[in-house]
């Protein structure tokens, strides 16, 4: 299967920082914080399409392979999750492959309910993949897992 950062090279620290700077931008509709463990970056989670007048966002989370397993992504997902509301969004979505039982189960240990089922959403080389979609909403109970303390903007 293609991985998801598709073609990047990412070989030396500056091509790794322009894939960073380029692809992982915190703006004004994007934001992106490094998920790390013992000071060394393990993964990323973030919101995109930020949307202030609906009040909405695309929560995406991933790890490296060795920090799986952990309870990371589901702890930063919630943590990012309380950051946006704190800061006025009010409904946070996300998908996963339906073929991924791990990324399903950290959208709902960070408080994300599932909602449907979209067909063939996603195209990974020659592949296509159906996508459950969860969302979070400001007014939903909070995971207990959560902790804002890690967020810093």
């Amino acid at each position: 299967m293609v991985n998801q950062f598709g073609t990047a090279i990412l070989a030396t620290v500056e091509l790794a920082e322009e894939f960073i700077s380029k692809q992982l931008p915190f703006t004004d509709t994007s934001r992106n914080w490094a998920i790390t463990t013992g000071g060394v970056a393990v993964g990323n989670v973030g919101l995109s399409a930020i949307e202030w007048r609906h009040e909405t966002a695309w929560a995406y989370y991933w790890l490296s392979a060795s920090a799986r397993g952990r309870g990371y992504a589901a702890y930063a997902l919630a943590a990012v999750s309380d950051w946006a509301f704190a800061r006025g969004l009010f409904r946070l979505e996300l998908g996963h492959r339906v073929n991924n039982p791990a990324s399903c189960g950290v959208a709902r240990r960070a408080g994300f309910m599932p909602e449907g089922i979209e067909r063939q959403k996603l195209r990974y080389g020659d592949e296509r993949f159906d996508v459950e979609t969860h969302a979070r909403l400001r007014t939903d109970p909070f995971p207990s897992l959560t902790d804002t303390s890690l967020i810093r903007s």
